[in-house]
């Protein structure tokens, strides 16, 4: 299968994280579900900043998921107001280390005042070349596939499997992005929880069970560090069961 990492700005390792355990963390401490997110909002800053040291060129980070709305509606409110706080207290920081933003998902249902502040970090952000941080709100990959199929549809198109890439990126308001090596989840589960499925195709898979305000960039090295020595044949065999 062909890299499509030759076709972005950001070469080296995809590394997406699903951040899970936050709430967990919080009740387990006898604290309420919102003081694990803003824990974990720390734990990103950190890991961001590790992030390019480790060899990782693009970072998607799952901190918000369609389903979610299911959630208490003051805890969404609150992750909201947590969202728009973390853009407003990093985007300078972003500038400052080649950062580039994007936040994928839908944009039709986040507060207005959201939108706008993702729109300013986003264009603020454009200029970024040392890392593409990708961060995932309001995101379903299956509402994804099935609006990019839609448009697919529309047009009476038959798309090779990059154009379609490129189509789910344009319906997930993404600039290109490589496919996924390396996807780690927190928290113990081993599930994708509807993340990524398309661009997790060939992606090695990476549980740790520490919560998400207890991950560390020595964490995540550990998990580049296996990634390294796993071998991915991409459905091919072996070098020496080849020749």
């Amino acid at each position: 299968m062909k890299q499509r990492a030759l076709t972005t700005r950001f070469p080296g390792l995809h590394v997406a994280v699903i951040m899970d355990g936050n709430g967990r963390w919080a009740v387990g401490r006898g604290q309420p579900r919102i003081a694990g997110h803003r824990e974990g909002a720390k734990v990103v800053r950190e890991i961001v900043e590790g992030a390019p040291g480790l060899g990782i060129g693009t970072l998607t980070l799952y901190a918000f998921s369609s389903d979610n709305w299911k959630r208490p509606g003051r805890e969404v409110s609150a992750l909201m107001r947590l969202f728009r706080t973390y853009l407003a207290s990093e985007t300078a920081k972003c500038v400052q280390n080649g950062v580039r933003l994007d936040v994928i998902g839908r944009r039709d249902r986040i507060p207005p005042v959201l939108r706008k502040a993702i729109e300013a970090a986003e264009a603020e952000t454009a200029g970024g070349d040392r890392l593409h941080l990708r961060i995932a709100i309001d995101y379903s990959a299956r509402d994804t596939l099935v609006e990019a199929a839609a448009a697919c549809r529309a047009t009476s198109a038959h798309l090779d499997r990059e154009a379609f890439t490129a189509l789910i990126e344009k319906v997930s308001h993404s600039d290109p992005a490589p496919e996924v090596d390396l996807l780690i989840r927190t928290g113990g589960e081993q599930r994708l929880s509807d993340f990524l499925l398309w661009e997790c195709a060939y992606a090695e898979l990476y549980f740790d069970r520490c919560l998400w305000p207890d991950f560390s960039v020595r964490r995540l090295s550990m998990a580049v560090e296996e990634y390294s020595r796993r071998e991915r044949r991409f459905g091919g065999l072996p070098a020496a069961a080849a020749s």
